[in-house]
Order: structure tokens, then C-alpha cells, then sequence
């Protein structure tokens, strides 16, 4: 199986950002990614105006966005409050949950123990189910942690068992630190897979721009066929540990795909959608690489 499927993603890009930007100038740019063909878009969240206020403004985001039945949104949740927002839209296809290998990032960034973490996950899980709507899994710190915790391959094996084991069906994993050799790439994606063949896994990898096309390729061959990217690279997640690695920018990501005979939906030429998240991110504040 050669086809790919891309989940852009300017959620990444935005969620951070310090200057607000309004829910007008968000529905304008998710309009021209679907326009340019984006069939997966990763776009908003609901995790509270207090953790995340550039986000607050999901629900009406997607009112003015009103997205096309074809078109498959996922909005990231944190708890059971967030899930009913994104549920009660009517506008998202996909929960994405984020779990993480390392106990300090997520106390750190959602003051969740991992026991907390699995607990929601297994109540945000039946809220999805009861609406007819996906769930994925976002693992984060999944190819390295500079916090201190215990990391290794069988550990994020470990983790996506314990995930599978609470009925998710779909995972992703998360280059947070911005730490993944091609070798480790290849190597825990075929790990995992080996011993979760039914279960459809994801990567998110960040990556310095010269070092992003192998990346890709080391993904593609161990087989990967789900990528998270972001037009430009622009993520306003700060990476840990490599400081330079940014989402890999998905201009980058679909050269390398077709280039490797991958099968990806069809698309417009980029160019234009790169210099509009571009003047996004300096307009509102983000770091230009």
C-alpha cells in the first residue's frame, strides 16, 4: 500500500502564538487549504481560554469555516469538558487526545499523571464512540525524553499497548523533542508495528530543514503512511532539547512522498499557502526560521 494520507496541521502553527489572531483570519486559511485540495486538517482545540487562549475561539472558528462533508477535521481535547465542545460543533470528525511517554511533560503541560491521562482517555473515548466520531491518540516524547524520564523502544511499546488495551484504535506518535535519527525513526515505527499490525499509526517528526526529507523517507520505507506536517514548518510548539526542530514543513514532506512513488490526495501547488502562513506567523508573532 503506496497512499498517504497528510493531516495538515495549523493548529500547531497558531496555538501558541502571543498576538491574537481572529476567528475570521483562521476560517480564511483552513477555506484555502481545503480550496488547495487538504482533505485531513488539524485545526483547532478546545482545552479552555485560560491554557490555550489563541484557541478559545474554536467553535466559531468552524462556524465561519462551516467545512465541506469531504473534509475531515480533527480538534485536539485535554478532558471530558473538551470533548463535549468539539462533539456539541458539529463540525469534527477526529478527537485527538494527547498521552505522552514521560510523566514530567505531562504534568508539566497538562498537570495529568499518566494514570489521569488513561482515565480520560478512556472517558473522552466513549463520548467519540457514543457520537459516531474518531479518536486518536498523540504520543508524545515517543522517540526521546531530555526531562529525565526512562526512555527506550520497548517503553513506547509498552505505552501504545497500554492505549490499544483502552480501545484506541489509532495513534500517533510525536517527535516532541525534536530527537529522531533516521535509524530510530525505522526502527520504532517497525517496533511498534510488529506487535500492533491492526492498529493505524501516525507520525509527527520535526526535524532542522536539511535533515527533513530523510526523515520522511526513513518513515515511509519502515512503513508510515499517516504524517502530521505544517505548511512552512511553522510550529509554535517549542521543541525540547533540539531547540531548531520545527514540524516538518509539508511543502517538504510531499516532494519527498512523490518522489518515493507514494499515493497523496491531490493538490494545488503550495507556494501561495507557505507565503500566507508565513505572513501569519509574523504578523501575529510567531518565529520565523
Amino acid at each position: 500500500m503506496s497512499a498517504v494520507k497528510i493531516i495538515e496541521s495549523p493548529r500547531l502553527a497558531w496555538q501558541h502564538l502571543p498576538k491574537p489572531m481572529p476567528a475570521e483570519i483562521k476560517a480564511d486559511y483552513l477555506r484555502t487549504l481545503i480550496a488547495a485540495g487538504f482533505k485531513y486538517i488539524d485545526a483547532v482545540s478546545f482545552v479552555g481560554r485560560a491554557l490555550v487562549p489563541q484557541m478559545a475561539d474554536a467553535e466559531l472558528v468552524l462556524e465561519y469555516l462551516d467545512p465541506p462533508d469531504d473534509v475531515e477535521i480533527t480538534g485536539l481535547v485535554w478532558d471530558v469538558k473538551g470533548a463535549e465542545r468539539a462533539i456539541k460543533s458539529g463540525s469534527i470528525q477526529t478527537l485527538a487526545f494527547p498521552y505522552s511517554l514521560s510523566p514530567a511533560f505531562l504534568q508539566r503541560e497538562q498537570n495529568h499523571s499518566l494514570e489521569d491521562a488513561l482515565d480520560l482517555l478512556e472517558e473522552v473515548g466513549t463520548l467519540a464512540y457514543k457520537a459516531g466520531i474518531d479518536l486518536v491518540a498523540n504520543v508524545s516524547m515517543a522517540f526521546g525524553n531530555p526531562l529525565g524520564d526512562a526512555w527506550s523502544i520497548e517503553e513506547a511499546v509498552n505505552a501504545v499497548d497500554l492505549l490499544v488495551e483502552g480501545g484506541v484504535t489509532q495513534i500517533t506518535l510525536d517527535d516532541t523533542a525534536g530527537l529522531a535519527t533516521p535509524k530510530l525513526i525505522s526502527d520504532l515505527f517497525s517496533d511498534v508495528s510488529a506487535v500492533h499490525d491492526e492498529i493505524d499509526i501516525g507520525l509527527h517528526l520535526r526535524a532542522q530543514p536539511q535533515d527533513a526529507s530523510v526523515r520522511i523517507r526513513a518513515a515511509y520505507e519502515a512503513g508510515c503512511r499517516r504524517f502530521t506536517t505544517a505548511l512552512g514548518g511553522f510550529d509554535s510548539t517549542v521543541a525540547l532539547g533540539n531547540t531548531l526542530a520545527l514540524t516538518i514543513p509539508t511543502e517538504i514532506a510531499l516532494t519527498e512522498l512523490r518522489s518515493l512513488g507514494a499515493e497523496v490526495d491531490d493538490m494545488r501547488p503550495v507556494e501561495s499557502l507557505v507565503h500566507a502562513a508565513s505572513e501569519i506567523a509574523r504578523k501575529y508573532g510567531a518565529r520565523v526560521q
